[in-house]
């Protein structure tokens, strides 16, 4: 399935985008703003998940860049990696659909296009890799 390599390369180039969004999320959500009304500790905790999403999804970035041969069904590791992708992918497209906040998603309706088009290509390219 080396013809699926290009896709899982731009899959790792879409997986970048999201973990760097959170950059801007930051900024156009005023975090410091809102995390200053918490207490102390649930806003370290909030601040350390955020930290710890962004590398992670950078480490799946890594890995699509690094082994999509072995993505795209080279090994069995590899599609069991894929299919972990895929699934994880499908809860972040669920999690965008219907517990999101309906006002905010129309209020920010490219970005909400641009992210379940961008978790829709995540899903498909790493189920196809996984089966």
């Amino acid at each position: 399935m080396k013809w699926i390599v290009p896709y899982i390369w731009v899959a790792g180039a879409l997986q970048l985008l999201v973990a760097s969004s959170n950059i801007f999320a930051a900024r156009m959500f005023r975090y410091r703003e809102s995390l200053r009304t918490l207490p102390g500790h649930v806003a370290q905790v909030f601040v350390v998940q955020n930290v710890f999403i962004v590398f992670t999804v950078a480490g799946m970035a890594g890995l699509c860049f690094a082994f999509a041969e072995e993505l795209a069904g080279k090994s069995l590791l590899g599609r069991c990696l894929s299919g972990f992708l895929s699934v994880f992918w499908f809860g972040r497209l669920i999690v965008q659909l219907f517990f999101y906040d309906r006002n905010l998603r129309r209020q920010h309706r490219l970005f909400d296009v641009l992210f379940l088009l961008a978790f829709t290509c995540l899903v498909v390219v790493f189920a196809i890799c996984a089966l």
